[in-house]
């Protein structure tokens, strides 16, 4: 079997686990629940064989390299970080109800990554380095955190809404989702998980820019648009410590920041011209 097979497979089970967990947020029924869960995490397993089994295809190829150099295997990855970062989530906060709003991600990346180029081809000479591994994982893992924020504040915000109307029935649709309360607080909690490993995945990256380029910083598009997702979320995490933001503004603030972070990922890739544009092949 080879690995497209494998990736096409993740993406059905994706797309059925997002297909239950809105079914559980409609029906409220803990069956449909724990099926989707479950589902999610069937989904994660066939994508973490799947890029074994590329890494190994690789190798048999005689190029034998990790599967995150190109903007196809960057996607998958980022897929399987949003799956496994809100599978823990879940399992630690018991808030399921998240699922309807972070699940969706996983499949779109999948799908989208399916349009795209799946030939393995071999590194080019800047991409030699073992600081590839170090900076890609980090800073994946970063942005799948802020990934599962952003849908933490969508649910934020119409949480707040319904909140403040008095007239909603308690029992109903929203009186099943958690609290606002919670929900910001585990929002916050996922930005400073992500923010320190997008730290790492920057200071290793201007390492390997060294190796690669002799330059540890060059203004590249790419390392411009990472300095303003950092200060972005740093911003985030500045106010909400020292002068207590949270709730609203908080959340907008993690809106914006995923937003960056997109464009940053894929925008700066897509359309602008840098050192960083192989990323796009």
């Amino acid at each position: 079997m080879s690995n497209s097979l494998l990736f096409n497979a993740c993406t059905l089970v994706y797309f059925l686990a997002m297909v239950l967990y809105i079914a559980y947020v409609s029906f409220r029924t803990q069956r449909v629940g724990r099926l989707a869960s479950w589902t999610l995490f069937a989904g994660f397993v066939i994508e973490t064989a799947a890029l074994g089994l590329r890494w190994y295809e690789s190798y048999e190829m005689g190029i034998g390299r990790i599967p995150l150099t190109n903007l196809y295997e960057s996607l998958v990855f980022f897929a399987w970080t949003v799956a496994i970062i809100y599978i823990l989530l879940e399992r630690k906060f018991r808030l399921r109800i998240m699922g309807a709003f972070v699940s969706p991600f996983p499949f779109i990346i999948m799908a989208y990554a399916s349009l795209t180029s799946k030939e393995i081809r071999p590194l080019i000479p800047a991409l030699q380095s073992n600081w590839l591994t170090y900076h890609v994982i980090t800073c994946f893992i970063g942005y799948a955190a802020f990934a599962v924020s952003f849908g933490l504040s969508i649910l934020y915000l119409m949480k707040v809404r319904s909140e403040q109307n008095p007239g909603r029935n308690p029992g109903g649709f929203w009186g099943f989702i958690p609290d606002s309360v919670t929900l910001d607080e585990v929002s916050y909690k996922t930005i400073a998980i992500g923010f320190p490993l997008l730290t790492i995945g920057i200071v290793t990256g201007a390492f390997w820019a060294n190796v690669a380029w002799g330059s540890y910083w060059s203004w590249d598009p790419k390392e411009t648009w990472s300095l303003i997702v950092w200060f972005i979320y740093a911003a985030y995490l500045h106010a909400r410590i020292t002068r207590g933001w949270m709730g609203k503004k908080a959340a907008v603030l993690s809106i914006v920041g995923f937003a960056a972070t997109l464009f940053c990922y894929l925008g700066v890739n897509l359309i602008l011209a840098g050192l960083h544009s192989y990323g796009s092949s």
